[in-house]
């Protein structure tokens, strides 16, 4: 599943094709992806224009005239290639497996945006703008991680009298919208973290958070934007709007590398690997407690 940095860098690579540009026609090649289209989907979406491309936690946001928002999602395979001119940007040709082509926007500007979803789990939705922030899919949840609302003040207040580990708190959606298993391994490790530490250890008996702690949201937002820089991880499926591929999975400190030297400066730890709930967990058992 695209993880927070790759949905971003989608949205970035997306931008000079659709924001401000108007819809002249939409190709709808199947009746669902993981859900139905909206009815009438190609039909309400053709002569309207895009007033922003927004992200909210692993979601693109296309804000359309009237009032309208089309809601999108990558599920575990899905990608846009972007063809055709498209003013002040530059972009490299990537592959185009043509029969899980699935939906075709073709802007006034010339641009052709296309959706490609082998694994058909990603979807698309259209949602009344005023009445996003209480739809089922975004009323739940938590702060951008990337956002003023994230810091030491707001994980204390989290993370207080909590026995659920550190890592499984930083992944649920309701307290942070967008971070997955990578990151939340790498942010860890950069706080000096383990992630099967409790939470509510994290917090001192005044509810203040403990100097791990206070390091964490701002190790957050380096590992995050660190990955934009590189543009995302691609692993298995992902690649970016422009078909290349995201490189932050090469300055991985922990993430895949267990029995590797732990990289912080003068720890001789070695990298582990535990599973929570499901997931493979990655960190130094001596550097990070």
């Amino acid at each position: 599943m695209p993880e927070l940095p790759e949905v971003e860098t989608v949205r970035r690579g997306l931008w000079p094709a659709l924001a401000g540009a108007r819809i002249s026609r939409v190709e709808q090649r199947r009746k669902d992806l993981r859900f139905p289209f909206p009815p009438d989907f190609a039909a309400r979406l053709t002569g309207r224009r895009i007033l922003d491309l927004r992200r909210r936690a692993k979601y693109l946001l296309a804000d359309l005239e009237g009032a309208e928002t089309l809601v999108m999602h990558l599920g575990m395979s899905g990608s846009f290639r972007i063809d055709g001119d498209i003013p002040g940007f530059f972009h490299h040709p990537r592959d185009k497996s043509a029969a899980h082509d699935h939906v075709v926007f073709h802007m006034e500007t010339g641009a052709r945006v296309t959706y490609n979803d082998p694994r058909r789990f990603g979807f698309m939705l259209l949602v009344p703008t005023p009445e996003l922030d209480s739809h089922k899919l975004f009323k739940g949840l938590g702060v951008e991680p990337l956002g003023e609302a994230l810091d030491a003040a707001f994980l204390a207040r989290a993370f207080r009298g909590r026995a659920a580990p550190a890592k499984a708190l930083l992944l649920d959606q309701r307290l942070i919208a967008g971070l997955g298993n990578i990151y939340v391994c790498e942010a860890l490790h950069g706080a000096g973290i383990s992630p099967l530490r409790e939470g509510g250890k994290l917090v001192t008996a005044a509810g203040k958070p403990t100097a791990a702690l206070a390091r964490l949201p701002q190790t957050i937002k380096n590992v995050l934007e660190a990955a934009l820089a590189a543009g995302g991880s691609s692993l298995r499926d992902h690649r970016q709007a422009d078909g290349s591929l995201g490189y932050f999975q090469h300055s991985f400190r922990v993430y895949d590398r267990e029995g590797a030297a732990c990289p912080t400066q003068g720890c001789k730890g070695t990298i582990a690997r535990a599973v929570q709930s499901g997931r493979s967990s990655f960190y130094c058992p001596v550097c990070q407690k």
